[in-house]
């Protein structure tokens, strides 16, 4: 159990289970715009809010304004009445006032601690130019803004306030001089923080909900991927035999339907091992059976005339020879399917190969008073493995001799186009029934056994033709009339596919 724990979280930890993969994909969908969301909120807030109160205390500030100018507080400051209106706004936005004349002189200092010095600075000359200036400043806690002193009454710019220095036009009257106001921002951050604090209480929710779906959905949507796993063991343990079914997703049905044809595929591997050993046993045993017999025979006769021994004893050789190309076939087919990919490939002239093969099967073909005809329709060049295409090209004229008629005849046709050559082998023979077609490449088969055995085929030689023509990336088709003649077209690459 431990053991099935410890896999479980090292799947989630390594990021290889798809489970998990889709459980951190759900999570970080629901997670990342629940904090953008959070962080969105607290920080529209605070934007709203700075805006806000400053709306607000610029327009207290706009009254108390037009209180000093109405009271002529920048010539005379000495009203108490105003002191204390400054003193109560500067208490009540927990700030500073600062009061600055024309001549950029500060009048009032709600602190006290400025009256009487010069202050010139970027956000008090645009003032003076008639231009309100707010600066919000969250490291270090403050709100800083500039309100004009306006004079309403419409006059030329430049000219001189009574007792006071100089007066700028701010478009709608003289700007006399500027309130520069500094005021906490404590009340928002502590709104901000409240609002903090109910919004990641939110957040955290959200996350506990959003794992929980990430969970059950990621449970859910791969659970036909475990039916897959399941089903597949049960195949794999001996449990089971039959095609798989699951179809929920359609991921699974098409993983389920390429499972169910290599089963079908290892189904049809299967029968056909069985078949093969069942084959090689009976191929093999036969030989030996004969050669039993003709020894036991020349063993209870003790005064057996050496004529006798000398037929038995070519009939035991004969026997030998059939069993060693029996053996020698099936290890050519054996290294032929470990070695399909390992092709000694070279520039072989098919014309010549197919005349040298053909030299050497005609002696063969006038015992038999067959004819070999030999038809180059051009020049032919291919790379092939010289080896292999030998096996192909000598094995089909070779059953062509073999399986044909007194008096026939066999056309060998090379042929090419820009991209393949052909290699055909046409005969006169005993043909190939249609039913039989399919089944010719399979090893062992054979359509008249009495008669193959007659003149000595294993079985073997069409099985290795066809994988020595898929090993060069081509294909091999056959054509027959039962009692009339077979024909059988090779056709591959003149240039080596690798694969």
């Amino acid at each position: 159990m431990l053991k099935k724990i410890f896999g479980f979280l090292y799947q989630y930890i390594s990021f290889r289970s798809l489970r998990a993969r889709i459980f951190f994909m759900i999570l970080l969908v629901g997670i990342i715009p629940s904090v953008l969301m959070r962080q969105g909120i607290v920080q529209n807030y605070e934007e709203r809010a700075v805006e806000q109160r400053t709306q607000t205390v610029q327009a207290q500030l706009k009254i108390v304004a037009d209180h000093l100018i109405n009271e002529d507080y920048l010539n005379t400051p000495s009203s108490k009445v105003i002191s204390a209106e400054l003193d109560m706004l500067s208490n009540l936005y927990d700030g500073r006032v600062l009061i600055i004349n024309g001549n950029f002189k500060i009048i009032k200092d709600t602190y006290g601690i400025s009256e009487g010095k010069t202050i010139i600075s970027e956000e008090v000359v645009k003032c003076f130019l008639g231009e309100s200036v707010a600066k919000y400043d969250p490291e270090n806690g403050y709100i800083e803004m500039t309100t004009p002193i306006v004079d309403d009454i419409m006059g030329e710019s430049g000219n001189t306030a009574e007792g006071g220095g100089n007066g700028k036009s701010s478009g709608t009257g003289n700007v006399k001089g500027v309130m520069l106001t500094s005021m906490s921002n404590q009340y928002i951050v502590g709104t901000m923080e409240v609002l903090n604090r109910k919004a990641m209480l939110l957040e955290a929710i959200m996350i506990i909900i959003i794992v929980g779906i990430a969970f059950i959905l990621s449970a859910i949507l791969t659970r036909p991927f475990e039916r897959v796993t399941k089903a597949i063991n049960e195949v794999k343990a001996g449990y089971s035999n039959e095609p798989i079914s699951v179809p929920d997703l359609a991921e699974t049905e098409h993983i389920v339907e390429a499972f169910n044809q290599l089963l079908q595929r290892m189904k049809v591997l299967d029968d056909s091992r069985q078949e093969f050993v069942s084959n090689v046993s009976h191929e093999l045993k036969t030989p030996l059976t004969s050669m039993k017999v003709l020894a036991d025979s020349l063993l209870m006769q003790e005064n057996a005339p050496a004529e006798l021994y000398r037929e038995f004893m070519e009939d035991i050789v004969s026997e030998i020879d059939r069993e060693n190309r029996i053996i020698t076939d099936l290890l050519a087919l054996v290294k032929m399917d470990k070695t399909t990919s390992e092709l000694n490939i070279t520039a072989v002239d098919i014309n010549e190969l197919a005349e040298l093969i053909l030299k050497r099967l005609r002696p063969i073909a006038r015992k038999q008073d067959v004819d070999v005809v030999f038809e180059s329709m051009r020049p032919v060049v291919a790379e092939v493995d010289e080896v292999k295409m030998t096996l192909i090209m000598s094995n089909l004229v070779e059953n062509a001799i073999k399986y044909n008629k007194e008096h026939g005849w066999v056309k060998v046709i090379v042929d090419a186009d820009h991209q393949y050559f052909t290699f055909e082998v046409t005969d006169s023979g005993i043909g190939i029934p249609e039913e039989s077609l399919t089944q010719i490449y399979e090893r062992f088969y054979r359509v008249d056994k009495s008669h193959s055995r007659e003149i000595g085929g294993t079985g073997l030689g069409l099985a290795i033709s066809k994988n020595a023509v898929l090993a060069h990336r081509g294909f091999i088709t056959v054509t027959s009339t039962e009692g009339e003649g077979t024909t059988f077209l090779v056709k591959i690459p003149l240039t080596y596919i690798a694969q």
